[in-house]
């Protein structure tokens, strides 16, 4: 039995799970930094004080993200390809781009943390101007906007929609949720990112559950189109 759809499966559920402990950590844990409009001062002042929280949360939701999403979008990449091979390869590249861009979000960010806390005692003023750089790479990477994430989503979506790879429904709440990903370019929405992130907790488990439940087992012959697509129902 080919294995590949488990393995990816398992991926979208991690996923899911990573998105999940983001959404907690922002709302509980972090809610003093992530919410209101912080000072450099005082951003600084609570990334020294919550460093450990800090990194394991860009750990889990940009790098462990990043690293189970790679056999996800190859695995959708593989089911799409003999049914809809344009918009498979280009969803596959948005993938694995989207992929790179969160695994350097977190790197970037959990490097900003470390310079930060150790220029803090000698130079605050410093430690502020540092963070403040930093921060922003960090966001044009992964976290001030999901433009690579939606794409992705709709792209998959919209090729499953034309092929029955995945069921309907779940296509419309991957189209909602990339849309949603869109619109956070603009600066005025970008609280619009929590619609993605919830839309994309229900994606990944429920993709994961498909996949898990073995109903690709093999990439569908070219011959047949009807062949070796996911459930509908």
């Amino acid at each position: 039995m080919d294995q590949k759809p488990k393995a990816a499966g398992i991926a979208a559920l991690v996923a899911a799970a990573t998105f999940l402990f983001g959404i907690v950590m922002f709302a509980t844990a972090l809610t003093d930094y992530t919410t209101g409009d912080p000072t450099p001062e005082e951003s600084v002042a609570f990334v020294v004080d919550h460093q450990a929280a800090l990194y394991v949360w860009n750990v889990v939701i940009f790098i462990v993200f990043g690293i189970v999403l790679v056999p996800l979008v190859l695995a959708l990449r593989d089911r799409l390809e003999a049914l809809s091979p344009a918009m498979a390869q280009a969803s596959g590249a948005f993938g694995l781009i989207w992929a790179g861009l969160v695994i350097a979000a977190g790197m970037v960010s959990n490097i900003a943390i470390g310079t930060v806390s150790d220029l803090y005692d000698t130079d605050p003023a410093g430690a502020e101007t540092v963070w403040s750089a930093l921060d922003s790479v960090q966001n044009g990477l992964g976290g001030g906007n999901e433009i690579a994430g939606g794409v992705w989503i709709m792209l998959v979506s919209w090729a499953a929609i034309r092929t029955a790879v995945l069921p309907r429904t779940l296509n419309y709440v991957g189209l909602a949720a990339g849309a949603a990903g869109l619109i956070t370019v603009i600066p005025a929405l970008e609280a619009v990112g929590a619609v993605f992130g919830i839309g994309l907790i229900v994606w990944f488990v429920w993709v994961g559950a498909l996949l898990l439940n073995d109903k690709t087992p093999g990439a569908p012959p070219t011959s047949d189109k009807r062949a070796g697509r996911l459930s509908t129902t």
